[in-house]
């Protein structure tokens, strides 16, 4: 299920709102990105697949817990 975000993005806003609105939402991933980079590449890294399906028997070990 995607979120809705229409009623967050109104049509009716002025072009000085929208770059103000734009840069508070870039600035704030930004943020976020340098907050959160060590878990963000951890959780990426954990989605990469490995697996080679034409040498399988080459598995990586499993992940310690």
């Amino acid at each position: 299920m995607k979120p809705q975000y229409q009623p967050l993005f109104p049509d009716d806003l002025s072009d000085e709102a929208a770059v103000a609105l734009s840069a508070f939402l870039y600035d704030l991933a930004v943020a976020c990105e340098s907050r959160y980079l060590v878990q963000l590449r951890r959780y990426r890294r954990g989605q990469l697949n490995p697996y080679d399906p034409e040498r399988p028997w080459l598995r990586p070990p499993p992940k310690p817990r």
